[in-house]
């Protein structure tokens, strides 16, 4: 037995297997493999943690896009009721203004109207004056002229006092 080279082998693994156990190899592989396994375990949970972080930092922010496409729609619909009331304002003035200038082109046009009515009626009035100069010339002439002239003195005597 002590000749056979099996025997020697098997010495020799167990003299290795009990060095092994005594040096603590075991203990230490074991703690390494502890140690690797806790550190994926903490490496899993920082990645469900930042996982759980980027998931709520998207729903903040779909959250916040909402709102923006909210607030951007209502006031879209405020620039458009305001353009509306604009224009609507601006259709009043406008009406408003053409009225004004059509009551004013009318006034202008009566005004011109009447200036002619006027200066018709004064260069009748002046003509017939000038007709009636003339008549009341040629009728003045002579003895009924100084009579007419009398009795328009004694009537201006009569209204005088």
């Amino acid at each position: 037995m002590l000749s056979t080279p099996e025997f020697w082998v098997a010495v020799s693994f167990v003299l290795f297997a009990g060095l092994v156990i005594y040096m603590g190899v075991p203990g230490k592989l074991t703690a390494a493999l502890d140690a690797r396994s806790e550190r994926i375990a903490n490496e899993l949970a920082e990645a469900n943690r930042l996982r759980e972080e980027a998931q709520a930092l998207l729903s903040e922010y779909q959250h916040k896009r909402k709102e923006a496409e909210a607030e951007a729609a209502s006031i879209i619909a405020l620039a458009k009721s305001e353009a509306e009331a604009y224009a609507a304002e601006t259709r009043r003035k406008l009406a408003e203004t053409v009225e004004r200038r059509t009551r004013m082109a009318e006034q202008k046009i009566a005004s011109a109207e009447t200036l002619a009515v006027k200066e018709v009626q004064s260069a009748a009035s002046e003509l017939a004056i000038a007709a009636a100069s003339d008549l009341i010339a040629e009728e003045a002439k002579g003895a009924k002229g100084a009579k007419l002239v009398d009795d328009s003195i004694a009537a201006l005597k009569t209204q005088l006092n």
